[in-house]
C-alpha cells in the first residue's frame, strides 16, 4: 500500500537519491546533504509543534512509501510561510500604457515588474514522484494528499497559498527566459543562479536585478513565448493544481519565467468538500470498484493518508480493512476526513 506521512530522520538518504533525480530549476529539493538535513530538521521540528497560533517558518515535509518495500518514493511539502527570513521574490507580468493623441498611437506594452507579493503567504512545494511509481494515480494521490493536512490543520497556513511551477528549460539546464534576461544582470549560469537561491543565498538578487520595470517586447523571441508556460515534467503538476481551483495571476519566477498558482485555502476542492467520518473496521463492500477517495487521519505528528477504491460512498462513517486502519494509525470508531479524488469523470 502507498502511503503519505512526515518525514523522518532515517528517510534522509533516500531523499538525498530522489533529488539527485529532480533536474535543474527544482530549487526545493537538491542534492547537497547539509541543506536536506536542515530541511529534515526543520520539518521533524514543524510537525512536533503542538500548537501554533500564527503561520510562521513552519516547513512540513512529507513522503510517500511504498509499504510493501519500505522505499520512499517521493515527496510534498508545505511551507506555513515565505520571505519572513529571507527575501522571496518574483516578477508580475502588467501592462504600461504609451499613447499620443497627436500621432493617434495608442500602445499597450507587458511589462515585468520586480516584486515580493507572495511574502508572508503560505506555498506548496517539493513535488516529486519517481518515475517508475507515475501510475494508479499516484502523482493525484501525492499531490492532493496536502491539501487533506491542510483542511485539517487550517490554523498553521494562511488564508492564501501559493505554487511555484518549473518553467522550461532544455535537456542541459538552458532556460530560454534566462538567457534573454537574467544572464544580462548576473552573468552567471541559470544552474548556478538556481543553486544559489537553494543555499538559501538571495541576497544577489536584491543587488542585481533591475527595479525599473522590464519590457516583454525588448525580450528575444525565445524569452517571450517560454513567459508562464511549465515544464513539460511539470504539466501534470499544474493540471492537478488547476483541477483543485488554482489559477494563474500572471506572477512569473525571476529566473525560469515558470508561473506561480494561487489560491484560497477554503476554495481548493478537496480542502472544501472533505468532511470527518468516523472509521469502521471490518470487511468493506465494493473494494477495488468505483470511486477513489483520499483517507487521512486526524493527527499531527502522525498523520497518514492513504488512497481506497470504494463503490459505496461514506455516509456517516466509512468502513476500512484492518490493513487500511493500520495504515492510517487508527482504531476502531476514531474520526477520519475524507474526499473523493477527483470528481471530474474521465480524469
Amino acid at each position: 500500500m502507498m502511503v503519505i506521512r512526515p518525514i523522518r530522520q532515517s528517510d534522509l538518504k533516500a531523499l538525498y537519491r530522489l533529488a539527485e533525480k529532480t533536474g535543474v530549476g527544482f530549487t526545493s529539493l537538491i542534492p547537497n546533504e547539509a541543506i536536506l538535513q536542515k530541511k529534515v530538521d526543520g520539518a521533524t521540528a514543524s510537525f512536533a509543534k503542538e500548537s501554533v497560533s500564527t503561520p510562521n517558518n513552519e516547513d512540513y515535509l512529507m513522503v510517500l512509501e511504498d509499504t510493501a518495500t519500505g522505499d520512499i518514493v517521493g515527496t510534498c511539502g508545505i511551507l506555513a510561510t515565505v520571505g519572513l527570513e529571507e527575501p522571496f521574490y518574483s516578477y508580475h507580468l502588467g501592462t504600461i500604457t504609451h499613447a499620443s493623441r497627436e500621432l493617434g498611437v495608442h500602445n499597450a506594452i507587458p511589462t515585468l515588474i520586480l516584486n515580493n507579493d507572495f511574502t508572508g503567504f503560505s506555498e506548496i512545494c517539493t513535488l516529486f514522484l519517481e518515475e517508475d511509481y507515475r501510475h494508479s494515480k499516484n502523482g493525484q494521490f501525492l499531490s492532493k494528499s496536502r491539501f487533506m493536512f491542510m483542511a485539517q490543520f487550517p490554523e498553521r497556513f494562511t488564508e492564501k497559498v501559493f505554487a511555484e511551477m518549473r518553467g522550461i528549460s532544455d535537456e542541459k539546464g538552458v532556460s530560454p527566459f534566462w538567457e534573454g534576461l537574467g544572464r544580462h544582470f548576473f552573468s552567471i549560469d541559470f544552474e548556478r543562479a538556481d543553486e544559489l537561491t537553494s543555499l538559501g543565498s538571495k541576497q544577489f538578487i536584491a543587488e542585481l536585478m533591475p527595479n525599473n520595470p522590464v519590457y516583454v517586447n525588448l525580450l528575444p523571441p525565445e524569452a517571450r513565448e517560454v513567459l508562464g508556460k511549465v515544464h513539460k515534467n511539470t504539466q501534470p503538476a499544474r493540471h492537478l493544481l488547476e483541477q483543485e481551483g488554482f489559477r494563474y495571476e500572471n506572477y512569473v519566477d525571476i529566473f525560469d519565467g515558470g508561473p506561480s498558482l494561487e489560491a484560497r485555502v477554503q476554495d481548493i476542492r478537496a480542502v472544501r468538500d472533505s468532511r470527518l467520518y468516523l472509521a469502521n473496521i471490518g470487511l468493506p463492500k465494493g473494494i477495488g470498484e468505483g470511486s477513489y477517495y483520499l483517507v487521512s487521519n486526524t493527527k499531527l505528528m502522525d498523520f497518514r493518508c492513504i488512497l481506497i477504491q470504494r463503490a459505496i460512498p461514506p455516509s456517516s462513517a466509512m468502513t476500512l480493512t484492518q490493513e487500511e486502519a493500520e495504515h492510517l494509525c487508527i482504531i476502531n470508531k476514531e474520526p477520519i476526513r475524507i474526499v473523493e479524488l477527483s470528481p471530474y469523470a474521465g480524469r
